[in-house]
């Protein structure tokens, strides 16, 4: 028989102190600068084990810690919820354009200042400090597993490690994830899948006052660019704006070609890269093929010789609004806030889309924050937004865990 415990309250001081230790910690991945996620890693450990949970750390690249813990409930069999956030930010970029210290986790006016304190060291506080809540009020069914992942900024190992290794690390399944990123308080059930592609032009070189004796792949990577656009116009037609996603985009935001010491010099080799964003319904194999057949139209005529490289894939994640783990949140949400749930779509990746894509796990992203505040200076989160997410998520455990599997 299951003993339900008290309602769970949580540590709102603890959540706003862990968010600024966080903040504190530069870990952005910079080698050369001596950052990177481990001493971020570092202080979740320690919060950790002064609750008297046991993490597991594992190392997904040198000084690249996933730190991991499991909570059983002591309620008896049940679910398993995961909880999932990053240790790593973004550059600070330009400190000329900062009000405040992006590493000083500045509190003033009920918001907390710096790098990371949106995307997503409050989001990670606040998980933590609600799986810590739900412990501390009774038993409860099932188990949760609380992630704090590496590199999501860049190529996701930490989710990649994750995704090739969980059932050892957590010794069972899990039935469905929160992705704790800035959401701005909508439910999103759906992210953009992306495509990053490489595309190399090689020609002959030749001496520009001579360009009979060359190929030049400049104007053949030129007019791949309006080449993509046509593709994108018939994406978009095909496919039209999803509710929560918009439209998918083809955007090319590298390239590359010749030297500026040498501008007399016609290059043998261009370099293009293009920044594909799909919505569900999209499938990547077919498009990257329509890609490579457009650039080759113009390539060939031109005798340039092109190669299409994808250099990561990521899917759409669509996860049904009647999953247990979106129906938990959905609901929690409403009862926390006293609103209506508003669903969303993820524009960009996170480790939800590994997390589905590599290990089939059933994924949600909702968590403290503005939408548009990650990656820019002054970045911020009201701590109100902190105290409310830890809520929900407290909310979400308990209803999920009473009965959510699928």
């Amino acid at each position: 028989m299951t003993t339900r415990g008290q309602d769970p309250v949580v540590d709102e001081d603890g959540v706003v102190e862990l968010t600024r230790a966080l903040v504190r910690q530069r870990s952005v991945n910079d080698p050369a600068g001596g950052s990177g996620e481990a001493a971020a890693a570092d202080v979740v450990v320690r919060q950790m084990r002064d609750w008297g949970w046991t993490p597991t750390v594992v190392e997904v690249a040198p000084g690249r810690p996933n730190v991991v813990a499991v909570v059983d409930g002591g309620g008896g069999p049940g679910p398993t919820l995961m909880f999932e956030g990053h240790t790593d930010v973004v550059t600070e970029g330009d400190l000329g354009s900062w009000t405040v210290d992006p590493y000083g986790a500045e509190l003033r006016d009920g918001t907390i200042w710096g790098r990371g304190s949106a995307d997503m060291k409050g989001g990670l506080a606040a998980m933590l400090h609600a799986v810590r809540a739900l412990q501390l009020a009774g038993p409860f069914p099932g188990r949760v597993v609380v992630a704090a992942l590496v590199d999501e900024e860049g190529l996701m190992l930490g989710a990649k490690h994750f995704a090739a290794t969980w059932r050892d690390l957590v010794g069972g399944d899990i039935d469905g994830v929160v992705v704790c990123e800035p959401e701005a308080g909508e439910v999103c059930a759906v992210a953009k899948g992306a495509v990053r592609l490489r595309l190399t032009f090689t020609g002959v070189m030749a001496h520009g006052a001579m360009p009979e004796h060359g190929r030049n792949p400049v104007p053949v990577a030129a007019r791949a660019v309006m080449a993509l656009a046509d593709v994108e116009a018939r994406l978009q037609s095909q496919h039209g704006s999803h509710a929560e996603l918009g439209p998918a985009y083809l955007t090319p935001t590298v390239l590359l070609a010749g030297d500026t010491d040498q501008i007399n010099v016609i290059p043998a080799r261009a370099e293009l890269c293009i920044d594909v964003r799909t919505v569900p319904g999209i499938e990547h194999v077919a498009l990257v093929d329509e890609i490579e057949a457009a650039v080759r139209a113009v390539a060939t005529p031109a005798g340039v010789e092109v190669r299409v490289d994808v250099v990561d894939d990521r899917p759409p994640v669509d996860t049904p609004r009647d999953h247990p783990v979106v129906r938990a949140l959905a609901a929690a949400h409403e009862t926390v806030t006293g609103e209506r749930v508003r669903y969303g779509g993820v524009p960009g990746a996170t480790d939800g889309t590994i997390l589905t894509r590599d290990a089939g796990l059933a994924t949600v992203v909702y968590g403290p924050g503005g939408k548009w505040i990650a990656h820019q200076a002054d970045e911020f989160v009201e701590v109100a937004d902190l105290v409310q997410a830890a809520r929900v998520y407290v909310e979400a455990a308990r209803l999920f865990l009473a009965g959510g599997r699928s």
